[in-house]
């Protein structure tokens, strides 16, 4: 990963942050992308290597492809992108109000598409990259109060799947991760009884770390982590 260029959405927190801590410890330059600019300061002091960062709404294509633009001028050729960014809002299907509908759509789904077609003519032309996906066990399986935050995932795990197939005669490679529930503030308020037994974010850090690491003669397509209940 030396010398590498990894952009992470949604890398001022959570999951995302642990990803650019993890990358960056490889040796990789990490471009944090995120809505929050203080967040995105805070995560910089903690990484050991080189990074840049730009404040990013991925909701908004006219944004997404301006700040892409200047990072590849900038910075340079991105290797990888992590679309992690993402947002949910939890109650029964009636319940969610439009403005969560809209977020969870805008974010989650268009917002991986958006970043995804800011990258892929250029690693298509390059002839190398790699996309990976923060899905959700919510993209491949319906949960009761999840339904909206289902439907954005669901069509996040579709767009990858057929992105994958338009290049798989190419060097680009997509890798989708599906995880349970996670110890982050996507969940803050939510479930408090059960976050003990949430998975913690530095370790799915490193699941995908590992298994996107280039091999000989195999790509990972998918990896699936669920949450499991001590004994």
């Amino acid at each position: 990963m030396k010398d590498k260029i990894v952009a992470i959405t949604g890398a001022g927190s959570g999951l995302g942050a642990c990803i650019a801590k993890r990358f960056s410890a490889a040796g990789a330059k990490i471009v944090l992308l995120d809505i929050s600019e203080k967040n995105m300061e805070g995560v910089a002091k903690e990484l050991t290597g080189n990074s840049a960062a730009y404040k990013l709404d991925i909701s908004d294509k006219k944004q997404v492809d301006a700040v892409f633009d200047r990072i590849y001028d900038e910075v340079g050729f991105i290797d990888r992108l992590v679309n992690c960014a993402g947002v949910g809002k939890y109650d029964i299907a009636e319940n969610i109000e439009e403005k969560y509908v809209d977020a969870m759509i805008d974010i989650n789904l268009k917002g991986t598409i958006f970043t995804t077609q800011a990258v892929l003519p250029r690693m298509k032309e390059k002839n190398e990259g790699y996309i990976i996906n923060v899905v959700s066990m919510s993209g491949i399986r319906a949960c009761a109060t999840e339904s909206v935050y289902c439907g954005s995932k669901f069509g996040v795990d579709g767009f990858s799947k057929a992105v994958a197939i338009e290049v798989e005669e190419t060097n680009v490679n997509i890798s989708n991760f599906y995880m349970g529930n996670m110890a982050t503030n996507l969940w803050k308020g939510d479930r408090a009884d059960e976050q003990a037994q949430f998975i913690k974010p530095e370790d799915m850090a490193e699941i995908i770390f590992e298994n996107t690491q280039l091999r000989d003669n195999l790509v990972i397509e998918e990896v699936h982590i669920k949450n499991v209940r001590p004994q």
